[in-house]
């Protein structure tokens, strides 16, 4: 069964700042499963996806 996360990116969050919860997530076993933009091409969400019971 799988699991899944949104997660928004809010327009005072910082690039680098994103990219290190990413990676965080990551490391707990979340894997990009789709990247929604603004319209401006700025990713503004993230849908993560992982197994529920690891």
């Amino acid at each position: 069964m799988k699991e899944y996360k949104v997660l928004k990116k809010g327009f005072w969050k910082k690039d680098d700042i994103f990219e290190d919860t990413l990676n965080q997530l990551a490391r707990e076993g979340w894997e990009v499963k789709n990247a929604i933009g603004d319209g401006h091409g700025n990713i503004s969400k993230v849908i993560l996806e992982r197994e529920k019971n690891r």
